[in-house]
C-alpha cells in the first residue's frame, strides 16, 4: 500500500462499484467526495481492527509512561509528535498529557476517536493563544471596572 487514501467522487462508487472497491488493493481508505454533504470513508474491517489496535496500543503505552511517572519521557517526545506544543505553559503539557491519556483510553474503549481529536483541537487552540503574545495578553488580562451584578441562576426542576 502506498498512500493512506484515494480521493474518489462519490457517484465513481455508485457507477463502478466493484472497479471503485478494487482501488483498497493499493490504499488503506477510499475518501467518497460527496457535493452536498460531508465526505465519507471506506475501508475494510481489517484495516479498521488495524487502526484501532494501533490506537489502543498507543494509548496503553502512553498511560504506562504516565502511571510510571516517566513524564519526562513523554515531554521529551511530545513536540515530535504535536510540533504546536512547544508553545504551551509547561503547566499545561502536564495537563494536556493526562488528559491526553484520558481521553485516549475512554474513546478506545468506546471506539470512537472523536474525543481524542476535539482534545488535540482544544489544545491546539491554546498552543495558537500562547504563540501569539499580543492575543495572550488580551485573553488573560484582568476585565476594566465592575462588570455589574450577575444574574441570578434560574432553577430548572
Amino acid at each position: 500500500m502506498s498512500m493512506a487514501y484515494e480521493d474518489v467522487p462519490f457517484s465513481e462508487l455508485l457507477h463502478h462499484p466493484a472497479a471503485t472497491m478494487r482501488r483498497l488493493d493499493t490504499v488503506r481508505a477510499l475518501r467518497l467526495r460527496r457535493r452536498d454533504a460531508g465526505d465519507l470513508a471506506l475501508m475494510r474491517v481489517d484495516q479498521l481492527e488495524r487502526d484501532t489496535t494501533v490506537v489502543d496500543f498507543t494509548s496503553r503505552l502512553l498511560a504506562g509512561l504516565v502511571r510510571t511517572e516517566n513524564i519526562a519521557a513523554l515531554r521529551q517526545a511530545l513536540p515530535e509528535a504535536l510540533p504546536w506544543s512547544t508553545f504551551l505553559p509547561p503547566e499545561d503539557v502536564d495537563t494536556m498529557l493526562a488528559e491526553l491519556v484520558d481521553i485516549a483510553r475512554g474513546a478506545v474503549a468506546l471506539e470512537n476517536l472523536a474525543p481524542i481529536a476535539l482534545l488535540l483541537a482544544q489544545w491546539r487552540h491554546s498552543a495558537e493563544i500562547h504563540a501569539d503574545p499580543a492575543l495572550l495578553a488580551l485573553l488573560t488580562r484582568e476585565p476594566d471596572g465592575d462588570l455589574g451584578p450577575a444574574p441570578m441562576p434560574r432553577m430548572t426542576e
